[in-house]
């Protein structure tokens, strides 16, 4: 007997808007939605549409009030919390409920902060409808770690400082190592890049110790709370220093560290105001 072909990927990801209404019974879709890193003003023109189009919202923890509120009246908006060292709403959860939401013919939004295919877990659900055969689209917001270092007048890459970027979790799956700190920071300091490094607060003093062994102590490192909101604070200083700078300034998630030659000028010009991102 012949076996059903799986969906191709292109047959599940449609890159057109989402549709303004809901679809038939049993015909409904879902949306991955990228919600930035917390300021609506950041917030894409497809993200935009999706939300209002929206009948039923599923919002992650970081994403700020004022993008949830731009849902349309009406819409039932569920918070699925996942924030790191909190208790979360287990996936299986979610997933079921994104299932149930498209078989009842709902326009489904799946928010995220950031982008949902940079630490947001896009890809596990995307899999996850991809094999119930759920269409989906998939719209990019954007990272925390991006806007981080753009509200401090700071580039990712620079010709003379930074000839890439790595963007990193700190936050190692149950079970598992996590990333190899030490050969990272050997590869970082040859190939001159610089570390993004999300979810890295609580295991600051491990990251610190291992990045120590292929960085220089006075690599500067800056740490950036609440990036783009009201909220933001931020520190500068050295790789030697960074558990004493996270005390000091009381600096916790949610928060991105930087670690890199990019912030060798900023370094040494902290007393000059920040710029802010347009």
């Amino acid at each position: 007997m012949t076996q059903p072909r799986p969906p191709h990927f292109s047959h599940v990801i449609q890159h057109g808007p989402a549709s303004p209404h809901p679809q038939p019974p049993g015909h409904g879709h879902c949306t991955l939605v990228g919600a930035g890193p917390g300021d609506p003003e950041l917030l894409t023109i497809k993200a935009l549409k999706a939300i209002e189009a929206a009948t039923v919202l599923l919002v992650d923890d970081l994403v700020s009030a004022e993008i949830v509120a731009l849902a349309r009246p009406g819409t039932r908006i569920i918070h699925v919390g996942k924030r790191g060292g909190c208790r979360s709403t287990p996936q299986a959860f979610i997933d079921k409920l994104i299932m149930l939401a498209v078989r009842d013919g709902e326009c489904v939004v799946r928010l995220k902060g950031g982008d949902p295919f940079i630490f947001g877990r896009g890809g596990e659900e995307l899999a996850h409808l991809q094999a119930q055969g759920v269409a989906v689209t998939v719209v990019n917001g954007i990272t925390a770690g991006l806007a981080a270092m753009t509200s401090l007048g700071v580039p990712l890459t620079h010709r003379e400082h930074a000839h890439g970027v790595v963007f990193i979790t700190g936050h190692a799956k149950p079970g598992s190592s996590g990333p190899d700190w030490v050969t990272l920071a050997h590869t970082a300091r040859s190939a001159r890049l610089t570390l993004v490094i999300y979810m890295g607060v609580s295991g600051a003093a491990r990251i610190r110790d291992a990045l120590l062994q292929g960085l220089d102590a006075q690599t500067p490192v800056a740490i950036i709370q609440n990036a783009s909101l009201p909220t933001q604070r931020h520190a500068v200083t050295t790789l030697d220093h960074l558990l004493l700078t996270l005390a000091n300034e009381q600096l916790g998630s949610p928060s991105v560290i930087v670690v890199g030659d990019v912030l060798k000028g900023f370094l040494a010009l902290q007393t000059t105001p920040a710029v802010r991102a347009a």
